[in-house]
């Protein structure tokens, strides 16, 4: 980051929009963070129904009070682009966006889902290749995360969503930018997870208020990796059955952790001073409402 904290004066005013955020850690994590960079964070929460509002109409609302950015969750990763202007052209190419920044003239898009993913899977796996992914699930996260595997060089990605058109859409966009490096198919679940290396889950199915997997646990059996795009909770059954089968597995907390860092320094215009302190002071929270402990 060229800018410094400095030129935002001593505090940042942020929130999250999403439909099901009530548990969500994203105001911590913040707030720890501007800790830690010498910022006062506040950072509120903001559920449409619960407004009074649709979605369009209180991502205005949040700009005209003066809000510096918002995260935005599911469902309107996808949804947001309609109001963002400019940026990068992979944002474009992604279709979602998760982190947006009001400026005086514009709505400004990022994603860090997808270079969120990149940095937690480097930081797991080191330069390991993806291989044969199957990833379940198309929406918001999902595209952001397929993006990603490219860019990892995964030499399959095989795409599943009850909404077929979307999980076609994406392997074309995918296909695309891949220039055949890798190979990308729409399959049913048992299809893609047959032989597969890896399984991903890039649903909602898992967190709270979604509970279950998205993926029975004998399909699981020989893959060497997974992931779950889900980390509230951290341990969820598709996570234990992964674990079970023998696979090394990338929690969801891995990717909150890593694309909050990255927004909130988008968010601040300077780089976190300590990664580290952060990630063990987020870890001993998460423990402790996990466990019922004291942190």
């Amino acid at each position: 980051m060229s800018r410094s904290s400095d030129t935002l004066g001593a505090s940042l005013r942020l929130g999250l929009i999403g439909d099901n955020i009530a548990d969500s850690r994203a105001p911590v994590l913040h707030r720890l963070a501007g800790e830690l960079a010498g910022i006062d964070v506040s950072y509120d929460l903001f559920v449409p129904r619960e407004q009074g509002l649709d979605f369009d109409a209180l991502l205005a609302r949040c700009r005209a009070d003066g809000l510096r950015g918002l995260n935005i969750t599911y469902p309107y990763k996808q949804r947001v682009m309609t109001h963002v202007t400019g940026g990068d052209p992979l944002l474009q190419r992604i279709g979602a966006a998760n982190t947006v920044v009001f400026t005086d003239s514009a709505i400004e898009g990022h994603n860090t889902d997808h270079s969120g993913f990149v940095s937690a899977y480097r930081a797991a796996f080191s330069d390991m290749p993806p291989g044969v992914v199957a990833q379940i699930g198309a929406g918001g996260v999902g595209r952001a995360v397929a993006f990603a595997l490219v860019s990892l060089g995964a030499s399959e990605i095989r795409l599943i969503d009850t909404d077929v058109t979307k999980a076609h859409a994406l392997a074309s966009a995918l296909n695309t930018i891949s220039a055949g490096t890798t190979r990308v198919s729409v399959h049913d679940t048992v299809a893609a997870c047959a032989g597969a290396d890896a399984v991903m889950n890039c649903t909602p199915i898992g967190m709270v208020g979604y509970q279950g997997t998205p993926v029975p646990a004998h399909l699981l059996a020989g893959i060497g990796w997974g992931f779950d795009a889900v980390y509230t909770p951290v341990e969820t059954t598709f996570k234990s059955d992964a674990e079970a089968a023998g696979a090394r597995f990338l929690s969801g907390f891995e990717l909150f952790f890593h694309q909050g860092v990255h927004a909130f320094e988008i968010f601040a215009g300077c780089d976190l001073p300590d990664c580290d302190a952060l990630r063990l002071r987020l870890l001993d929270l998460v423990e402790a409402e996990e466990t019922g402990a004291q942190p």
